[in-house]
């Protein structure tokens, strides 16, 4: 295997440089037209549920360890109740959404925190205000389910689902960026692929480290400006 010559890649590159600048462009074409014409906006919305209650009445209404220890014991419990295709059922009827359980289920993500009472419910769609309605209507079907279910009151909803301003999936500049540098290693990698195949003899030197012989002269290439016929 041949070993590569440095300042001749260089000059390579710089003779096909036009192939970086054509590659980038059209990369940034097809991802702007991406972002505007197939790319849908998507918003999501959260809401923030705390299990803060007790199922025994004391006198003063406080919250004992026993509570804190069961309520940390039912987040992981919570979590898969709130994706429930009942829960997705009662929360489509009320909003009367035009979507199947588990397309429903498929927008909902469902985090807790580690050690703590706290879940978060994140929902999205293609409409900022539904995001934020869908949300909302899930932590209040979901807090009214687990009544029923456990026969305890012990769901809080710490923050509402807002609706969001501006889509999550829209950022112009991380994906311009991405595109130039996706388009700078598939154009570098072209060229590099044409160097590495060109067979054709570039310089005097070459000819002469090819043949193992001294080069007595050469002859213009009158077929080809600036070109040269070599000969012995």
């Amino acid at each position: 295997m041949e070993e590569l010559d440095l300042k001749e890649l260089f000059q390579f590159f710089l003779s096909k440089f036009y192939i970086v600048v054509i590659v980038t462009f059209c990369c940034v074409v097809v991802s702007v037209l991406y972002g505007i014409v197939l790319k849908k906006p998507m918003y999501n919305s959260y809401t923030t549920l705390v299990l803060a209650g007790s199922n025994v009445e004391t006198s003063d209404n406080s919250i004992t360890q026993n509570d804190i220890t069961l309520n940390q014991k039912l987040v992981s419990t919570y979590r898969e109740i709130i994706k429930s295709r009942k829960i997705s059922l009662q929360v489509i009827e009320n909003l009367n959404l035009d979507m199947t359980p588990e397309d429903l289920k498929s927008r909902i993500t469902v985090v807790s925190e580690s050690n703590t009472e706290l879940i978060r419910i994140t929902v999205n769609h293609e409409s900022a205000k539904m995001a934020s309605e869908i949300a909302n209507e899930i932590a209040t079907v979901f807090s009214k389910e687990i009544v029923e279910i456990y026969n305890i009151k012990n769901v809080s909803v710490i923050d509402k689902a807002v609706v969001p301003n501006k889509p999550y999936n829209m950022n112009v500049v991380k994906q311009l960026a991405i595109t130039v540098i996706i388009a700078l290693v598939i154009s570098f990698g072209d060229i590099f692929v044409l160097f590495y195949f060109d067979t054709s003899i570039k310089s005097v030197e070459e000819v002469e480290q090819k043949v193992g012989l001294p080069i007595l002269g050469s002859v213009p290439d009158s077929l080809s400006k600036g070109g040269y016929y070599y000969g012995k």
